[in-house]
This record gives structure tokens, C-alpha cells and sequence, in this order.
């Protein structure tokens, strides 16, 4: 055996021995595989990712066209035979997880993203970046939140703090979740740094990072991270952050991490220490506590009932009370179902307006009338 090779091998052990002291488990992790091809800035882009992530004590499975004496690598010249490679290391159980551009989840699974607040410096889950937790909007919102709190607890942090990013779903997002931890289902909710604080959050607390996991709709969320992790350059290479995160679903047993096709060799070699440090934290057992805690509280029945007011036929539009002058505001309420909300006051021959306030839509109601209106609109399902 050539005298180099020996050196790298003598290297590989030592690191795997760290790494099972560091981590308390004999033998180590299995490794973290990186698929080599594809990306925007050449395969040497990825290697020297692997390479990062193997200096910190990762031991990286590299499957790609290069070759090097620190990595085990596995040979492969096309986009479509790094991935069965990378299919057949993590079936054979040869890795822990994969790191990779591209992945067809199923239905039901998406990524939870990792990414730095510029502001603070503070990281934070964003709950989902790509792939479709659920085909409805709010469903989606809500199994999303899940899977960004799976993700934060198996990064470490025992009482992640959740809120729920101001875009339409929000709060009837809100409203299942605070459900939910009536029920008994452990949620810790986090609250907006602007004033008036609670859990639906703007913009600036993407900036600060005032939660642990900011829950948002997949497509937001892939937005956020590109422009998050490359808002340094211009937006042709990420520079910050962790990619788009391990794809997470209710009974979904493999750990496959997306990354961009413009992600640096940073970026990428963070996602492989994050994919190791899921490995680690035991994110399935994670997975497995938080949706039977969820399921207990009642998750299903929760989704089913506001699925089924959304498909509820639409009623006749009743006669307009008497105008008054409107002071109160009520906010809290999704901008679909804003006409819907005045309706129901209408019926109830309380005089109301729709508005749209600095925080969202508003209902607007004579001051002496907020309380029977908030009253009524409670009662309704429009607000929490």
C-alpha cells in the first residue's frame, strides 16, 4: 500500500475514533453521501465541500467523476448515476443521509430549511423550503410546522420556539396549532420582536430571527432561503446558511438534505455537518414523539374540520344593516374568508366594514358592537 494511502487511512480512523468519543456511540456514523454533479459552479465546487465537511469530522461518502485520498468515493460520470448511488448507499444503510441538487419527495414530505438571520447572527428552521407537506395551503402549514419542530429538537433545541410568518394561512395556521397545545401537544410558541409581539410574525423577524422555526408555505420559504443565503453576492452563489434542509413526512424513514445548484462549497459542507448532526440528534425518534403527541391532541380531525368549512357551499349574500360609524377593528382574520366574516355580522344585523390594517385584514365595527362581534366571529371560526 502506497505511503499515502496508509497516511489516509491512519487519518480516516483517528477521525472516526473522535467522532465516536465525541458523539458516545461506538463506530461512529455511517458517513453522509454527497452526490458531485450538477451544480452551477463545477464539480471541484462540490469536492471541496466534502472536503470541509470531512476537516470536521464528518466522514463524506463522495460520488462523482473527482477523486480524493481523505473521502471514500464512489465513481460515477452522469446526474443520473450519482443519485442510484447514492439510492443504493443509503438502502444498504452504507450512509446515514445524503446531500444532494435535486429529489422527488412524495406528497406529504418537505424540506425545513436552516438559515442565518442576517441581523443577529441567530439561526433559524424555516418550516418548509421545497416539497409539498399537504396539497391544501393550511394543512400544509400545519404538518410543516411539525416537521420544523422534529428538525429543531433533533438539532439540540428541547423547546423550540414556533411562529407563523403573516402570509395568507397564517392564521388559520394558528388557530390548529394553539388547538392543538390545548389539547396537550408540547408547542412552545415564539412571538414577533415588533410591538405588539405574538405569534404571527412580519417580515423583520426574518432579519432578527425571533424565532426558532418560522413557519411559512414551501414556495415562500424557497424564496427566503435564496435570497437569505445569497444575498451577499448578488445572488449567482449562497454564501450563508445550510441549503434547504432534510425532506421531513409522517412515516418518511430517509434523510435526504437539498441543496441549490448555486450553493457554495460553505454552504454545502454545512449541510452535510447538518445532515450528521440529524443523524446524531436521532431525528426519527424525534419524528416519531412529535406526531403521535399530535395525533393524541386530535391533529387529524382538527385539518378535517377546516378542510371541510373551506368546501362548505357558499351562503346567499344577506341584506346590509343600517351604516354606522366604524372605530373597533378586529384583526386576526385570514383575507379569504374577510367577506365571508363581514357576512356573518350582517346576518346578525350588526353593521360591519372589511379593512386591511398594518398587520393584515381587519374587520371594522361600531365601537359600542366590538365585543358581540368578537363574540360572533369567535363562534364562526374566523378568529381565534
Amino acid at each position: 500500500m502506497a505511503n499515502k494511502q496508509v497516511q489516509s487511512l491512519i487519518k480516516q480512523t483517528f477521525q472516526e475514533m473522535a467522532q465516536a468519543l465525541e458523539s458516545g456511540r461506538l463506530g461512529g456514523s455511517p458517513g453522509i453521501a454527497l452526490t458531485g454533479l450538477g451544480g452551477e459552479h463545477g464539480e471541484e465546487n462540490a469536492l471541496r465541500a466534502a472536503l470541509l465537511a470531512s476537516g470536521r469530522g464528518v466522514k463524506v461518502h463522495y460520488i462523482g467523476t473527482l477523486t480524493h485520498p481523505d473521502l471514500i468515493c464512489h465513481p460515477a460520470s452522469t446526474e443520473e448515476e450519482v443519485h442510484r448511488v447514492m439510492e443504493e448507499l443509503l438502502n444498504s444503510g452504507d450512509a446515514a443521509g445524503a446531500v444532494t441538487m435535486h429529489y422527488p419527495f412524495p406528497i406529504g414530505v418537505a424540506t425545513v430549511g436552516r438559515v442565518v438571520a442576517p441581523a443577529t447572527g441567530r439561526e433559524i428552521f424555516l418550516a418548509t423550503t421545497t416539497g409539498t407537506s399537504a396539497t391544501d395551503r393550511v394543512e400544509g402549514m400545519v404538518r410543516g410546522a411539525l416537521a420544523g419542530i422534529i428538525t429543531a429538537k433533533a438539532c439540540g433545541i428541547k423547546e423550540p420556539r414556533v411562529g407563523i410568518l403573516n402570509i395568507d394561512g397564517a392564521r388559520q395556521t394558528e388557530g390548529i396549532l394553539k388547538k392543538l397545545a390545548s389539547a396537550g401537544f408540547p408547542i412552545h410558541f415564539g412571538a414577533s420582536g415588533r410591538e405588539g409581539g405574538g405569534s404571527i410574525l412580519r417580515g423583520n423577524d426574518l432579519l432578527t430571527g425571533s424565532c426558532d422555526v418560522i413557519v411559512t408555505d414551501s414556495l415562500t420559504g424557497n424564496v427566503l432561503v435564496k435570497m437569505m443565503s445569497a444575498f451577499t453576492s448578488g445572488g449567482n452563489y449562497e454564501t450563508v446558511g445550510y441549503g434547504y434542509g432534510p425532506g421531513i413526512g409522517e412515516g418518511y424513514d430517509r434523510l435526504v438534505m437539498i441543496v441549490s445548484r448555486a450553493s457554495g462549497a460553505e454552504v454545502v459542507a454545512k449541510a452535510i455537518s447538518f445532515a450528521e448532526e440529524l443523524t446524531l440528534g436521532d431525528w426519527r425518534t424525534e419524528a416519531q414523539a412529535v406526531y403521535h403527541a399530535a395525533h393524541q391532541a386530535g391533529l387529524e380531525g382538527l385539518l378535517k374540520e377546516a378542510l371541510s368549512r373551506k368546501a362548505a357551499p357558499a351562503e346567499e349574500a344577506v341584506k346590509m344593516p343600517a351604516k354606522e360609524p366604524v372605530t373597533g377593528e378586529i384583526p386576526g382574520i385570514e383575507v379569504m374568508e374577510l367577506d365571508d366574516a363581514v357576512q356573518l355580522l350582517w346576518k346578525a344585523d350588526l353593521y360591519a366594514q372589511s379593512g386591511m390594517g398594518c398587520t393584515g385584514p381587519v374587520v371594522m365595527v361600531p365601537e359600542t358592537k366590538l365585543e358581540k362581534a368578537v363574540e360572533l366571529l369567535k363562534k364562526g371560526g374566523y378568529i381565534n
